[in-house]
C-alpha cells in the first residue's frame, strides 16, 4: 500500500494525506451484490438520538459480504479487489465454478485470478482460504474468525489486523487478538487464512473538518466545555479535570471504558484481557 502526502496549498491541504489504494484493481462493484442503506442519523425508531454526532455523509451502497464462507469445497477464482466505502478493509470479488459471485474480505497477498476454497481439512492453510480451525496449523495469522460455529466471521475483519492461532487443546483453541486479549474459541469455528489487507488505512491523516463530514460524522463538542446540567464533565469556573473518564452525557464510558457484562457466560473463556486502556480505567482481571 502507498499514502499521498499532500504539500501545504491551503489550511485544508496541509497534513492531509490520501490513501492511493495500491491494492484496489476493480473500479466498479457487483450489482446484483447491492444492498441500499437507509440513513438513520444516529435516531433510533422513536426518533431520539442514541448515537450522537452522526448524520450527513456521502451516499452509498452496502455490499454483501460473506462472513460465513458457507459454499464448501468449491474453487472460486478473484476477480479483482474492491473498494469498500462501509468498511476500513478493501474486499476481493470471487465468482466459484458454478457461477455464483461472492464478496470476501480481501488479506494481504490476495491477487487477481488466484483460487480460494472454504473446505475441510483436504484444503490447503494458504492466503484466503477458510477451513475449521482445528484443521489449521498453529502458529499462522488469522483473520474474519466465528466466536459461535456457523453464524459467521465476527472477529479480526478490520484493515491490517489479524489474530495469531497459538494452540489447540481439547475442544478449545487459544487466539491472541489484536487488542492483546487472549481468549478461546470452539475447534468447530471457520477462520480464514491470512492478514487483512489496506494496512496503510491508521497512517491515513484527513487534514480538514470536511472529510470527516463526508464519512457521517458531524462535530463533537467536548464535554468539559459544557454546562453542568448538561454533561457530567461539565461546569465549574474555567477549565478543570474531573478525574474521571470521559464519558457520553448518561455517564457511559467514551473511550474504551470497561461496559462488558460481569457475569457473561463467555467470560471463562477469556484467558487475559485486552490492553489496560487509558484515562485510569481499570481492566478487568479475571479469577
Amino acid at each position: 500500500m502507498a499514502i499521498r502526502v499532500y504539500k501545504p496549498t491551503s489550511n485544508g491541504r496541509r497534513n492531509a494525506s490520501v490513501n492511493l489504494y495500491s491494492e484496489v484493481t476493480k473500479s466498479t462493484p457487483e450489482k446484483s451484490l447491492l444492498k441500499p442503506i437507509k440513513k438513520t442519523g444516529g435516531r433510533n425508531h422513536s426518533g431520539k438520538i442514541t448515537v450522537r454526532h452522526r448524520g450527513g455523509g456521502h451516499k452509498r451502497r452496502y455490499r454483501v459480504i460473506d462472513f460465513k464462507r458457507s459454499k464448501l469445497d468449491v474453487e472460486g477464482t478473484v476477480i479483482g479487489i474492491e473498494y469498500d466505502p462501509n468498511r476500513t478493509c478493501n474486499i476481493a470479488l470471487i465468482e466459484y465454478t458454478d457461477g455464483e459471485k461472492r464478496y470476501i474480505i480481501a488479506p494481504i497477498g490476495l491477487k487477481d485470478g488466484q483460487t480460494v476454497v472454504s473446505g475441510s481439512a483436504a484444503v490447503e492453510p494458504e492466503v484466503g482460504n477458510a477451513m475449521p480451525i482445528k484443521n489449521i496449523p498453529a502458529g499462522l495469522n488469522l483473520h474474519n474468525i466465528e466466536m459461535t460455529p456457523g453464524k459467521g466471521g465476527q472477529l479480526a475483519r478490520s484493515a491490517g489486523t489479524y489474530a495469531r492461532l497459538m494452540n489447540k487443546e481439547g475442544k478449545w483453541a487459544t487466539l491472541v487478538l489484536p487488542s492483546g486479549e487472549i481468549r478461546q474459541v470452539s475447534l468447530n469455528c471457520r477462520a480464514t487464512i491470512g492478514q487483512v489487507g489496506n494496512t496503510d488505512h491508521q497512517n491515513v491523516k484527513l487534514g480538514k473538518a470536511g472529510r470527516k463530514r463526508w464519512m457521517g460524522i458531524r462535530p463533537s463538542v467536548r464535554g468539559m466545555a459544557m454546562s453542568h446540567h448538561a454533561h457530567p464533565l461539565g461546569g465549574g469556573e474555567g477549565r478543570s479535570k474531573g478525574g474521571r473518564p470521559p464519558v457520553s452525557p448518561t455517564g457511559v464510558f467514551a473511550k474504551g471504558g470497561p461496559t462488558r457484562d460481569k457475569h457473561k457466560a463467555s467470560n471463562k473463556r477469556i484467558i487475559r484481557r485486552r490492553r489496560s486502556v487509558r484515562y485510569g480505567i481499570q481492566k478487568i482481571s479475571k479469577k
